[in-house]
């Protein structure tokens, strides 16, 4: 009972703060991923496909790298923008890797993690009501940082059929008037699919017919398997039109540094630079030392990585399908995504019960999007003895399925 009927209980205030919220935020629903993240997370029976972070720790002379610029005193802001020692580097190693080239002083800013990159650009670019186009099944922050930035996100189709590749159809066929940004993510999280330099061809005519801006998420441009990244800055005529969002995180082993890089025109990195610089001032100076660091020294063992992927790749395809689940073969990334539709069970009722009956963690599709049911999203960044053993568990599991 509250003594003072003038004061609200803690319960009646709680129950009222919703109200405070903004409805764009209060509308805006909890990531998928974790949801079954955080169902498999403390029970070490349970082999976890589901996140997206390599299972390699942070090479070693990168961390020591760190550790001596700690001693150092190396505990200050940089500029706004990032060292001019990474920048440079970054240039460099964009130049050299994908035949992009970008000026480091007002062409590359440093942000914390490829996430912070993308809100900005989004933020940057969008009006109310503008209209941002993205190819799904896609990443799941695109959708929610286009409507926190007050866009409206139209998800555009990509299918199993044209293994997960835009299409300049598909495109077309979602162009409004309202149309203004154009988020592309190949190689693709969560169908592994890429792009080819003829695929980009006629992506770009229409981006430059109907005066689009393009977001372009190469998170994995490194991690492709039997041909190259093609950036879709490096398309003639479409750099300045591209926003190159790209860091650290899956490629170098550094998710936790949360170290990534936009590159772009000088007016749209001006731009989001003063968003930059009023929300997080600039990215930690201990993170860019790393990432000097992971770039100066740190190739040859990024491609060991790599090609320990390509292996557990292959193992994983032919194992999905031996086990009777279709899937098609994933190019980029690290990330299989078979389909589950011949078992007769939704991507949700699928991915449960493979928990629960399995012991085995991965996403359903439909998280990610249009296109995405039917499917589930397998991550192979985890040991050749945990994939082994994940596929064995779901042989079973869909054997005891067509057994009813």
């Amino acid at each position: 009972m509250n003594v003072n009927p003038g004061l609200r209980s803690e319960q009646e205030v709680g129950k009222s703060m919703n109200s405070y919220l903004a409805p764009l935020v209060r509308e805006i629903q909890p990531s998928g991923i974790r949801r079954f993240f955080d169902l498999a997370s403390g029970n070490k029976d349970i082999i976890t496909l589901g996140v997206g972070e390599p299972d390699f720790i942070t090479p070693w002379h990168v961390r020591e790298a760190t550790v001596h610029s700690l001693e150092r005193g190396y505990t200050s802001y940089t500029s706004n923008s990032g060292t001019p020692e990474l920048r440079e580097a970054i240039g460099q190693y964009l130049y050299d890797s994908f035949q992009v080239s970008y000026e480091p002083s007002n062409q590359i800013l440093v942000t914390v993690g490829g996430s912070e990159a993308i809100d900005l650009a989004l933020r940057a670019l969008i009006s109310p009501g503008d209209e941002v186009l993205v190819p799904a099944p896609c990443y799941l922050p695109y959708s929610p940082l286009t409507s926190i930035a007050g866009g409206v996100p139209v998800e555009i189709g990509t299918y199993a059929k044209d293994n997960f590749k835009l299409t300049a159809e598909n495109l077309l066929a979602n162009i409004t008037p309202k149309s203004k940004v154009l988020i592309l993510n190949y190689p693709s999280n969560p169908t592994g699919g890429i792009m080819t330099y003829e695929d980009w061809l006629p992506i770009a005519k229409v981006v430059e017919d109907n005066d689009l801006i393009v977001i372009s998420d190469e998170i994995y441009a490194e991690l492709t398997y039997g041909q190259k990244h093609v950036s879709f800055a490096s398309i003639p005529g479409m750099k300045d039109r591209t926003i190159l969002v790209s860091g650290f995180s899956k490629a170098f082993a550094m998710t936790g540094w949360r170290m990534g890089y936009v590159c772009a025109h000088p007016d749209l990195i001006y731009a989001m630079l003063k968003i930059h610089q009023y929300t997080v001032m600039c990215a930690p100076i201990m993170g860019q030392v790393a990432a000097l660091e992971a770039l100066t020294n740190g190739i040859e063992e990024k491609d060991r990585m790599i090609d320990s992927y390509n292996q557990r790749r292959r193992l994983v395809v032919q194992g999905l399908r031996d086990i009777g689940l279709d899937c098609h073969e994933p190019q980029g990334a690290f990330y299989a995504f078979p389909s589950v539709e011949s078992t007769g069970l939704s991507s949700d009722e699928f991915a449960q019960r493979l928990l629960v009956e399995a012991k085995v963690a991965a996403v359903p599709g439909n998280v990610f999007g249009l296109g995405g049911e039917g499917f589930l999203r397998c991550s192979y960044a985890t040991s050749v003895a945990n994939l082994t053993e994940a596929i064995d568990r779901m042989g079973e599991f869909v054997n005891k399925l067509k057994q009813g």
